[in-house]
């Protein structure tokens, strides 16, 4: 790895664990096995490797795209919701801290936010070819439908840790369960679950 990606993986990883005022140039060189003034080579401000690192870790952030031709609703919805759970638990920590410097920083949020717009933009996109393939019904507005379900999921993803008793039930079902109350919400046929057996 070469040092400029050293320093941003670095203020990647001091940044998701203290934030941005912890996160000094001294300890995202030391991180990085550098010293300060190679950063500075490199990086003309902290502000400058910030940014950097967080628009490179929205670049990467993987999502599966969803079926051009759609053909099965739930099955299609159920393997992008996972993996799109997947990712939010992965980086819940870097999530959380971006989030909460919005009032200082709105500039590192708004890197955030991209890959959030991209994200709703996908799956507000195949909900249009649901109702286009006539496999959806009803009156409903795809881009409601596209900010419940990832509301759903980002809520559960951030504050399952934290506020346990609200989540009573697994990670597992919990994401079929918000994709089966979508499905039924936006009028798609979905092939009958069976009854789970508790205990």
């Amino acid at each position: 790895m070469d040092v400029r990606n050293a320093l941003l993986e670095a203020a990647v990883a001091v940044f998701a664990e203290s934030g941005n005022r912890g996160a000094t140039t001294r300890r995202i060189a030391q991180q990085a096995g550098v010293n300060e003034v190679t950063l500075f080579r490199h990086f003309r401000s902290k502000d400058d490797l910030i940014h950097a690192a967080l628009e490179q870790f929205v670049a990467r952030i993987e999502l599966r795209p969803l079926p051009d031709a759609p053909v099965d609703a739930r099955a299609e919805l159920l393997d992008w919701c996972r993996a799109h759970y997947r990712e939010l638990l992965k980086h819940r920590s870097f999530i959380r801290k971006v989030m909460s410097e919005h009032e200082e920083n709105p500039a590192h949020c708004s890197v955030g936010l991209k890959a959030s717009a991209g994200i709703a933009a996908e799956l507000t996109a195949y909900f249009v070819r649901l109702r286009k393939a006539g496999l959806a019904s009803g009156t409903w507005n795809e881009r409601a439908a596209s900010s419940m379900l990832m509301g759903a999921l980002f809520s559960d993803a951030m504050g399952r840790d934290t506020m346990p008793e609200r989540y009573p039930y697994s990670q597992r079902e919990a994401v079929e369960w918000y994709v089966d109350l979508i499905v039924r919400a936006i009028g798609a046929d979905a092939p009958a679950r069976r009854p789970r057996k508790r205990g």
